[in-house]
């Protein structure tokens, strides 16, 4: 606590480890709209945001969930789904004729070959220019899930309930990518 009678109090977001706030003001002045990324438990939500003095506006977003509608039936957060999430993203992008993005990770900590990294190959696959360094994108076998038909790991009891075939995500992959990519 301070010692004397005068004490600023810091804004609440920045108590609560939720915003960088000189990262922020980096990115805002760029003046690109921004990609941000976010993981959670059971997806991987990607928006497109822009600054507005009384508040960030989005102006198209993707969901991982949303790739069912396209005949994904695997896990929505491992690294394929990022990465069709992505491409579906930068599909949007740049249908809404949006060609330079500036990447915004927030507080997550970036490991090459993560989940964030494929969702950034997707939207650059797409056709989006993003400033990135292609040694950080996981490997092809990684995006399409051939390591996951690959791992002898007998963990796949939720697919086998549902009735779906592990051997099968890379071909599902593809079938997905190009449905996106129509």
């Amino acid at each position: 606590m301070a010692k004397n009678a005068v004490y600023t109090v810091k804004y609440r977001r920045k108590r609560e480890v939720r915003t960088n706030y000189k990262k922020r003001l980096a990115l805002l002045k760029s003046g690109i709209p921004r990609l941000v990324i976010r993981k959670s438990n059971n997806k991987i939500t990607l928006q497109v945001v822009e600054y507005h003095p009384d508040g960030d506006k989005v102006l198209f977003s993707f969901v991982s969930s949303n790739l069912e509608k396209f005949g994904w039936k695997y896990s929505k957060k491992s690294i394929p789904a990022s990465y069709l999430a992505g491409l579906a993203l930068g599909k949007i992008a740049k249908d809404k004729k949006v060609s330079n993005l500036i990447v915004d990770l927030g507080l997550q900590v970036p490991h090459q070959g993560s989940k964030l990294y494929a969702s950034i190959k997707g939207i650059v696959d797409a056709g989006i220019n993003l400033n990135v360094d292609e040694k950080v994108f996981p490997s092809e076998e990684r995006l399409n899930g051939t390591h996951i038909v690959n791992d002898n790991v007998t963990s796949f009891s939720k697919y086998k309930k549902e009735g779906l075939d592990v051997s099968k995500i890379p071909q599902v992959f593809e079938e997905v990518k190009n449905k996106i990519m129509k």
